[in-house]
C-alpha cells in the first residue's frame, strides 16, 4: 500500500475509496453488480428447503413456530395477538414485545399456513445476506466479497436458526445488515433509519440501537464536526434507550396477565441459588462466534461493540439455554461480525506489521473455507441427504389423523402436533388448559404407554371429562371428548 492510501486509511475512510497514484477504484476493485443478489437468492433457496423439508418431515420443534402463528393468524383477523399455547387467553405483547410480525399478517390471510412463516423467515435472513456482501465487495473486491459474503450465508449462526421454528429475530437479521453497512460507509442518516426499528422487533433490541448510535458516535470522533450526524446518533441512542424502557416497564407488563415482565427471573433467579455462566462455556461461545466467522480480526472493529447488548443479556441470564451456540440465539450477532471483519480488513491494510497484513489479506477465504467446512456438521448438510427430500410413511399416516379432528375444534396437544393444527384449531399446551376442557387431545405416544393410559391420564387433567381414542398411529394418538 502507498503512502497516500494509508493517509486515507488513517484518517477513517476506506481504502477502496481512495485513489492511490491517481487511479479511480474502478481500476483496482471490480463493482460487485447483481452478486449480493445472486447470493440471497440462492441463500433463500437453500433455506426455505431445509426449512420446509423439515416441516413436512415432522422435524420441527413447533413451540415457537406454533405460539407466533397464533400471534399472526390473530393479526390477520384483526384480532388481538392471542396465543394460547402461552396460557389461554394470553397476548403475546405481555411475553414479548413483537409488533413487527405483524407484517406477515396480510401474506397469512391468503396462505394460512405454518409453512408462511418459515418461507418469510428464509427470505428476511436472505436478504440481510445482500448487504454484507455488497459492502465486502464494494470495499475489498468482488472475490474476496464473495467469499464473505458466501460465508454469512454459510455460518453457523443462520444455519442453527433456519433449523429452529419461526422467530421473530428474523426481521432483525436484515435491518442490522442494512444498517452497519451504511454505517460502515459513513452514510449516518441511513444507518439510523434502518437501526431505529430493530425496537419493535424485540424489546432487547433497542440497547442495540442506542448502541449503533454510540458507534456512529465514535466514528464521529475526529473528522470534523457533522452536527446532523452527531443529531441524528445521539436521537438513535436516546431513542433506542427509551425504547427498550418503555417496552419493559408499560407496554409488556400493561399486556401481561400478572402486570410484570416474566423474563426478569432469568436474570434474578427463582428464589434458590442462582447458576451463572461457566468461564469455559463463556470462552467457547466467544470463540465459535469470532473465530470461524472471523478469524478474531472483528476485534479491531467498533463495529463489534454493537453485539454487546445481546451477549450481555444472555451471558447474564440464569437460563444456560441462552449461553450455548445452539438455536437461534446467535443468529442476530452473524450480521455484526462479518461486518466488523469487513470493516477491520479495510483498515488493517494500512497496519505497519507485515504480518498482520498477510493474514488480512487470506482471511476472506480462510472464513469461506472454515464455513464450507463446518457444514459437514450443521443443517445445511442434510440437504445432500435425498432421504431429506422423502416424507416417510409414517409422517403420511400421523397428519391423516391429524386431518380427522375438524377445523376449529379446541386441541390440547404436545409438542410435534402444534404445527400441525394451528392453522385451523385452536390449539392450547398439555397441562396448560387452565380449565377449558378441550374438545380433542392430540399427543405423542413415549415411555412405553398405551392409548389407554393416555385416557387415564386426560381423565386426572380435566376431572369429570370422558375422552375416548379416536385413533393411533405412528407413534401419536388422538383422543375425543365425550361427554
Amino acid at each position: 500500500m502507498d503512502s497516500a492510501t494509508a493517509d486515507v486509511s488513517a484518517a477513517g475512510h476506506s481504502p477502496a475509496e481512495a485513489t492511490p497514484a491517481g487511479r479511480p477504484p474502478s481500476a483496482r476493485l471490480r463493482a460487485p453488480g447483481l452478486d449480493p443478489y445472486w447470493v440471497g437468492a440462492a441463500l433463500f433457496v437453500l433455506y426455505t428447503t431445509l426449512s420446509v423439508s423439515r416441516h413436512l418431515r415432522m422435524l420441527t420443534m413447533s413451540w415457537d413456530l406454533g405460539i407466533f402463528e397464533q400471534a399472526i393468524r390473530a393479526y390477520a383477523h384483526l384480532r388481538a395477538p392471542i396465543a394460547d399455547l402461552k396460557g389461554p387467553g394470553t397476548n403475546i405483547l405481555g411475553d414479548h414485545f413483537s409488533p413487527v410480525t405483524a407484517l406477515i399478517a396480510p401474506l397469512y390471510r391468503v396462505f394460512p399456513t405454518p409453512v408462511t412463516l418459515l418461507v418469510v423467515q428464509a427470505a428476511l435472513f436472505a436478504l440481510s445476506a445482500v448487504p454484507v456482501t455488497r459492502l465486502a465487495a464494494h470495499l475489498l473486491g468482488r472475490g474476496r466479497g464473495l467469499a464473505i459474503g458466501i460465508a454469512y450465508g454459510l455460518s453457523w449462526g443462520i444455519q442453527r436458526a433456519v433449523e429452529f421454528d419461526f422467530h421473530e429475530i428474523a426481521f432483525a437479521m436484515p435491518l442490522l445488515a442494512f444498517s452497519l453497512e451504511a454505517l460502515v460507509r459513513r452514510r449516518w442518516t441511513a444507518a439510523v433509519l434502518w437501526a431505529a426499528p430493530l425496537a419493535l422487533v424485540k424489546e432487547d433490541l433497542g440497547v442495540t440501537a442506542a448502541t449503533i448510535g454510540a458507534v456512529i458516535l465514535l466514528r464521529l470522533r475526529g473528522t470534523g464536526r457533522d452536527p446532523k450526524a452527531t443529531a441524528l446518533a445521539s436521537g438513535l441512542v436516546a431513542f433506542g434507550l427509551a425504547a427498550t424502557a418503555l417496552a419493559l416497564g408499560v407496554i409488556i407488563p400493561g399486556f401481561n396477565n400478572s402486570g410484570s415482565y416474566d423474563y426478569w427471573n432469568k436474570l434474578s433467579g427463582d428464589g434458590g441459588p442462582a447458576p451463572t455462566i461457566p468461564l469455559d462455556t463463556a470462552v467457547r461461545t466467544l470463540l465459535w462466534i469470532l473465530l470461524p466467522t472471523t478469524g478474531l480480526l472483528a476485534l479491531r472493529s467498533p463495529v463489534l461493540l454493537v453485539a454487546l447488548p445481546t451477549l450481555g443479556w444472555r451471558f447474564a441470564s440464569h437460563d444456560d439455554h441462552y449461553w450455548g451456540t445452539d438455536w437461534h440465539y446467535s443468529a442476530v450477532l452473524m450480521p455484526i461480525v462479518f461486518i466488523a471483519l469487513t470493516d477491520a480488513l479495510t483498515t488493517t491494510r494500512g497496519a505497519g506489521r507485515r504480518w498482520l497484513r498477510r493474514y488480512a489479506h487470506q482471511l476472506p477465504a480462510a472464513v469461506l473455507a472454515a464455513a464450507l467446512a463446518l457444514c459437514a456438521s450443521l443443517p445445511l448438510y442434510s440437504l445432500t441427504v435425498p432421504d431429506t427430500y422423502r416424507i416417510p410413511e409414517g409422517v403420511k399416516a400421523a397428519e391423516r389423523l391429524f386431518d380427522r379432528i375438524p377445523d376449529n375444534a379446541t386441541v390440547e396437544a404436545d409438542i410435534t402436533p402444534i404445527s400441525r393444527l394451528v392453522h385451523r384449531c385452536r390449539v392450547f399446551w398439555i397441562g396448560d388448559t387452565r380449565g377449558i376442557v378441550p374438545d380433542y387431545i392430540a399427543l405423542r405416544v413415549t415411555d412405553g404407554r398405551t392409548a389407554q393410559d393416555l385416557v387415564e391420564d386426560a381423565r386426572h387433567r380435566h376431572p369429570g371429562a370422558v375422552f375416548t381414542v379416536l385413533g393411533t398411529e405412528s407413534g401419536y394418538a388422538v383422543l375425543r371428548h365425550v361427554g
